[in-house]
């Protein structure tokens, strides 16, 4: 084969996927026993096809909230192979024309940082960030602020220690033990505040942010050298924090010294309607982790953008050879993820996604709430820009979830309509139950009919 496919050859393409391919997420059985596995051969827009030619709307972004820009970017191209003629590579202890040229325009976007690591995938990027508070524990604290916490429901990547921070048990089932240092605090969904002791009918946002002081007070302020949190958080449900809660999150920092670090890996560049999803918030990060949308999945790419403070204490002590970050990325020294960074960047300024994102958020998050007021399985609608989750419910009295086989059976249901949706998915024990879309910033209010309209087909022959 020369790379060309077509209707002679695809066939052998399945099979040898079939023979030699282990895929993500899957359960490899069923292509044994009469299933095919599905490969994407082409995408364009909203649209990708598969080996049969059927065209599907892709309301993931690629499965995984990845390809914000949407498929069939011929200038991503262009500037990909532009740059890795001219220098592909070099490792990243020196520097290159499209990683200097994007972290400028990044910092831009980002008031109040100021420095950029560059890595190749957000598991990467976060355990940076936990190398840098570590590192930072040692040399200022003799090792012990080192604790780092994370929160219930939220994702932070498939690496040991990103599992050791992850806050979806199913995810993490099998992979222990362990790092040692990572501590869970509760998660922020006011629809499920009904399980959780104490939780008030107002103020819910500020009390859910309290709960984390009483762990930092519980472990000892001086044992806590960062939270770490996603803006909206992705995988766990699709959760926006209610009133409240960023404010009082980032006081809670400053008062005990611990550095806020917020994993933009999903929600970064424009996927909630800003560049980054912290700013709806009015917070200043410490640390921001980024990966999926900084490139739109056409090279990777993934950074640590820190503020200066915190560069700043990595050549304090230039006498000292282990003062500075002693860490390294082979593939943070590639050229083609900031060159097509920066082309995905201009793509979403020079067609204004971030307002197109925020106007079909909106009329997303309406015409789901039209489905929830004629499916009664449709316990609650929530999200933001273009990242938004329909939990499923057996009962919106109780809030009992939905099972998690009738959820997976309207995604099943929706790609028999050539629609890809997604679905909480082997995350929370008996609550995978949430409907998750993210569509390309590029979606029209026609591309969002054909999705909601999918789900309401579905909906109905599934559960009636």
């Amino acid at each position: 084969m020369d790379g060309t496919f077509n209707e002679n050859d695809i066939s052998r393409v399945v099979e040898a996927d079939r023979a030699n391919v282990w895929h993500h997420l899957t359960q490899h059985q069923p292509f044994f026993t009469g299933a095919d596995p599905k490969i994407i051969v082409e995408g364009k827009g909203l649209r990708v096809w598969d080996q049969k030619g059927i065209e599907h709307i892709d309301a993931v972004s690629g499965g995984v909230w990845t390809v914000n820009v949407g498929y069939g970017r011929e200038t991503m191209g262009d500037a990909v192979r532009d740059a890795i003629v001219k220098m592909n590579f070099f490792g990243g202890t020196v520097g290159s024309i499209p990683g200097a040229l994007f972290a400028e325009k990044l910092i831009s976007k980002m008031p109040g940082m100021s420095r950029v690591y560059y890595a190749n995938s957000g598991s990467e990027a976060n355990e940076k960030a936990f190398k840098m508070v570590r590192q930072i524990a040692h040399a200022r604290y003799g090792g012990k602020k080192h604790k780092i916490l994370y929160r219930d429901r939220d994702y932070h990547g498939t690496t040991i220690a990103c599992l050791s921070a992850g806050g979806q048990d199913e995810r993490n089932a099998q992979y222990g033990p362990f790092t040692p240092g990572f501590i869970r605090v509760p998660h922020c969904l006011e629809y499920r505040k009904h399980e959780q002791d104490g939780a008030p009918e107002e103020n819910y946002g500020e009390w859910a942010a309290n709960q984390i002081e009483e762990i930092i007070l519980r472990e000892g302020p001086d044992t806590v050298g960062a939270l770490c949190l996603e803006p909206v958080t992705a995988g766990g449900g699709v959760i926006e924090a209610p009133e409240g809660y960023w404010p009082r999150v980032a006081e809670i920092c400053k008062k005990y010294d611990i550095l806020l670090h917020i994993d933009e890996v999903v929600c970064g560049v424009g996927r909630t309607g800003e560049w980054f999803g912290y700013q709806h918030y009015g917070i200043q990060p410490d640390m921001v982790s980024m990966a999926k949308g900084v490139a739109s999945g056409y090279a990777a790419i993934s950074c640590l953008v820190t503020t200066e403070e915190v560069f700043d204490l990595f050549k304090e002590d230039t006498s000292d050879h282990l003062s500075y970050f002693r860490d390294i990325s082979t593939f943070g020294g590639c050229t083609a993820g900031p060159a097509a960074a920066i082309e995905n960047m201009r793509i979403i300024e020079d067609e204004n996604l971030l307002q197109n994102t925020v106007d079909m958020g909106h009329y997303m998050v309406d015409q789901l709430k039209a489905l929830q007021d004629k499916h009664e399985i449709i316990g609650d609608v929530r999200g933001k820009g273009l990242f938004v989750g329909a939990e499923l419910v057996a009962d919106r009295g109780t809030r009992e979830p939905a099972a998690e086989a009738m959820v997976q059976a309207v995604v099943k249901d929706c790609m028999s309509q050539a629609v890809i949706i997604g679905a909480t998915n082997r995350s929370l024990p008996g609550k995978n139950n949430t409907l998750c879309f993210s569509p390309a910033l590029i979606a029209t209010k026609d591309d969002i009919d054909q999705i909601v309209g999918a789900v309401d087909g579905a909906l109905g022959r599934v559960f009636g």
